[in-house]
């Protein structure tokens, strides 16, 4: 008889646990070093690509009699341990891109942080690999494939429950303890066992110091200062990032009277309705009510940050009944009425964050597309007015912006610039140009300013406000170079001899298309229906769950080769030639469903034709492992969305599942010669 203290998981639990798993500390990591080194929070699939390389270098170690997966609470321990250490904090400008921070590095120089954490979570993610590895080897491999993906599904659930709740750190390494005990029960070291209550020590030391709490999308920390005075404020920092100021707002407007410039370029304006886009802790919306707003619409993504507003804002904007609180992406919320406004105003909405899954999606992304300012001002009234302000850092996307402004709105906007604080900047236009009144020379001049230095305006396929030129900057390609070379050496030294992996390089290729195509459907969804946390976690969901209903068509049917390869092309072409923007328009259900056919449709396609060739596998690890190095080089060719736009990737992945449909063809033939 088995006792209690020696049980451990076994069979089709023991994969779906161990899939579940890896994907779920995946994210986690992705979520709290983002938090703590902040060259992750602009580089968030960095942690991706070392995760690809890990597993795959796990299935390829899961032959051997060794098993190092037991020993994977000690990588854990090393992450937490050197990030908790030597946490960052970055100014992260370049002259091709911009990131917005406001603070001087600390901790280690950006060319040992990154490497460093790389190649731990690589070594790490391939001890999870392995665990998974081997109980993939007890099965065929489409049973594998279908147990791992159920799994997969599982961890993404977790995942996404821990960010409802707004978990605190230590939760996350207290669930993989109490999978790992699943997994190996007495036979988890002690080593391991003392590694894994480090990590919880730590990151429980890390929950409760003063101030600390977690949003959907952010660590925040609050502190307070001169409490008790008349000018008592509260700073926000968000992974480490000065965010905002939380004060009464006419003590703001002393030391920040651009706060005011809207109103006062919308002199006489009834604001019978006002919108305010990153709303955050209310000093807008209390300005907007100061000035005489009868009815306020806050949007804001996220609900920590206005929690912490609706809770210590003196002035208590949003207690006011002319209030309406709207937890949403900004883009998301004006495709979603069609109330109309006197004042629209976009107040500071940068996120400091990516978007998890989407090498360049920033939170506000889709914000500040041409398509958007039109949509802006689509829900003005007659007298309506549309202003923005922030911290633009650079004089060019200053000029961008007001740039797009006047292209949208066939008139120049009041710019009024604030040069001695970093390019602050306010933007006001009215639907009408009689509708602002602008300070003498303080209209936007395109003809003064030299053409080189107004960019284009962003559009929604290529929503890259902040990326001046259209290219991949330098900084992306050295990352981008030594990754591809530490893989390289990893793969030789921890993987062995390539040759097990030689006949499977159709699905070397089709790894690739496929991270490219579930690149595509985040922002398809992130578009259509907003940037936020529930939408990407539903769309990981969604993808998961196409792969899952390929699975069981492939286990119930046989589909001729030719039919699924025609079915994905089509499908493609189908995604091609319907831009999502085609879809802004339709009502939500109708969009729902037109995006989950563009967006999915070529993922079940693209999975009928994987596990109709990975069925045959007479090595599922090793076939596995190659599908998972081809998703670590589509991660990197993500990033010529920068110069293609997301519109004409699908050609990248078209072309890339050309080669491995021609590649395929080649061992179908030599199959049937055997």
């Amino acid at each position: 008889m088995t006792s209690p203290a020696s049980f451990v998981l076994t069979g089709r639990a023991r994969l779906i646990v161990a899939s579940a798993l890896m994907l779920f500390v995946q994210l986690a990591l992705i979520r709290w070093s983002g938090a703590n080194l902040v060259h992750l929070s602009y580089f968030s699939n960095l942690i991706l690509l070392a995760s690809f390389l890990g597993i795959g270098l796990g299935f390829l170690r899961s032959r051997r009699p060794t098993d190092i997966g037991r020993y994977v609470p000690i990588g854990l321990l090393l992450i937490v341990a050197f990030i908790s250490v030597f946490p960052a904090k970055i100014e992260g400008s370049s002259t091709e891109l911009i990131f917005f921070t406001m603070v001087q590095p600390t901790g280690l120089p950006t060319w040992v942080s990154l490497p460093m954490v790389f190649i731990v979570i690589a070594i790490t993610m391939t001890m999870f690999g392995e665990i998974t590895g081997r109980a993939f080897r007890a099965f065929g491999a489409l049973d594998a494939y279908r147990w791992d993906i159920i799994g997969s599904i599982a961890g993404t659930l977790a995942f996404t429950a821990i960010s409802f709740l707004r978990a605190p750190s230590w939760v996350w390494p207290v669930v993989t303890f109490i999978a790992l005990w699943l997994l190996y029960g007495v036979r988890l070291p002690w080593i391991s066992r003392l590694a894994m209550l480090a990590v919880v020590g730590l990151l429980v030391f890390e929950s409760i110091s003063a101030g600390v709490s977690w949003s959907p999308y952010y660590k925040v920390h609050t502190e307070t200062f001169n409490t008790g005075t008349t000018v008592e404020y509260t700073t926000i920092q968000v992974n480490g990032i000065p965010h905002q100021n939380v004060m009464d707002v006419q003590e703001r407007l002393k030391s920040e009277p651009m706060y005011g410039r809207p109103y006062e370029r919308a002199a006489g304006n009834p604001l019978n309705n006002v919108l305010i886009v990153g709303a955050g802790t209310g000093t807008d919306v209390a300005l907007a009510l100061a000035n005489g707003a009868k009815h306020v619409d806050a949007v804001e993504i996220d609900p920590r940050i206005q929690q912490i507003g609706s809770q210590i804002n003196p002035n208590k904007p949003y207690d006011d009944p002319r209030v309406s609180v709207h937890i949403n992406d900004g883009r998301a919320f004006l495709s979603g009425n069609t109330d109309k406004y006197d004042l629209i105003l976009f107040a500071l909405p940068d996120s400091l964050t990516l978007v998890s899954g989407a090498s360049q999606l920033r939170l506000e992304s889709y914000l500040f597309t041409e398509e958007s300012m039109q949509a802006a001002r689509d829900h003005l009234t007659d007298q309506g007015v549309f202003a923005m302000y922030n911290y633009y850092r650079e004089p060019w996307l200053i000029n961008r912006l007001a740039g797009t402004v006047d292209e949208v709105y066939g008139h120049a906007p009041c710019l009024d610039t604030f040069t001695a604080v970093q390019s602050l900047a306010v933007i006001a236009v009215g639907k009408e140009q009689g509708n602002v009144v602008c300070a003498p020379n303080a209209v936007w001049d395109r003809a003064a300013i030299v053409a080189t230095e107004v960019p284009p305006p962003a559009v929604d396929d290529r929503p890259f406000l902040y990326l001046k030129e259209r290219t991949i900057p330098t900084l992306y390609l050295i990352v981008i170079a030594l990754i591809l070379g530490v893989s390289l050496l990893g793969v030789r030294i921890f993987g062995g001899p390539l040759r097990s992996m030689a006949g499977y390089a159709d699905l070397f290729f089709m790894g690739i298309a496929f991270l490219l195509l579930e690149t595509r459907s985040i922002t398809t969804f992130a578009l259509l229906f907003g940037t936020t946390w529930l939408v990407n976690a539903l769309v990981f969901t969604g993808v998961l769950l196409a792969v899952l209903a390929a699975i069981e068509v492939t286990k119930k049917f046989t589909v001729p080769r030719p039919v699924i390869i025609t079915a994905l092309f089509a499908s493609l072409l189908l995604a091609f030639l319907v831009p999502n923007s085609a879809l802004l328009s339709l009502p939500i259900p109708m969009r729902l469903l037109f995006a989950v056919i563009l967006a999915f449709l070529p993922v079940f396609c693209a999975n009928l034709l994987f596990t109709s060739r990975f069925k045959d596998a007479s090595n599922p690890t090793s076939a596995f492992a190659a599908n998972l190095f081809g998703a670590m080089i589509g991660g990197c060719l993500e990033y010529l969305s920068l110069v293609l736009g997301y519109q004409w990737l699908i050609l990248v992945v078209a072309l890339m599942y050309l080669i491995a449909v021609l590649i395929g063809g080649r061992y179908a033939k030599r199959l049937v010669r055997v």
